[in-house]
């Protein structure tokens, strides 16, 4: 086979052809991407099955599902929006805490009130939970939340590596 040369241009081209394969295979050996692990609602009213986890796992990062403010019955702690809230936000530390995380790796809240007016009470018990840095964070008002809830509160969290 003497004779057959393959050009300086043609290896350069082939080289760069390959460079999206070889950085897609790096990635996916430094990244589990297909581990996903899913968290079965631990908190739920007596017999009941609810059609959602209560928290899932991808990669580094933790999502947890909407929280109220429950108390271990599954029943809404009394009170009124600030007990709530608390309760509310307990849950969320407890649950992170169960999945590997905690309240300071919160990197996003969502917050639904059933009345915007609640909103100034329901950040009065937010800031408590939190020292100098706050999550990403947005609330709106809904007509109504599950159970009668005041407040239900959903956030995602980073875990770190397995």
């Amino acid at each position: 086979m003497s004779g057959f040369r393959i050009s300086r241009r043609a290896r350069i081209a082939a080289a760069v052809a390959l460079l999206p394969v070889l950085f897609h295979a790096a990635n996916a050996q430094a990244h589990d991407a297909g581990s996903i692990d899913f968290y079965a609602v631990e908190k739920a009213p007596a017999g009941m099955k609810l059609p959602f986890s209560e928290a899932v796992r991808a990669g580094d990062m933790l999502y947890l599902a909407g929280m109220l403010g429950t108390d271990a019955s599954g029943k809404l702690v009394a009170g009124g929006i600030k007990p709530e809230a608390k309760q509310t936000m307990d849950n969320i530390s407890d649950n992170l805490k169960r999945h590997g995380s905690s309240i300071e790796r919160l990197v996003q809240c969502t917050v639904a009130l059933a009345d915007m007016a609640d909103w100034p009470a329901f950040n009065e018990v937010y800031r408590g939970y939190f020292k100098d840095q706050f999550p990403a964070r947005m609330a709106f008002g809904a007509g109504a939340l599950a159970l009668g809830a005041r407040v239900e509160v959903q956030c995602n969290a980073y875990v770190g590596s397995r």
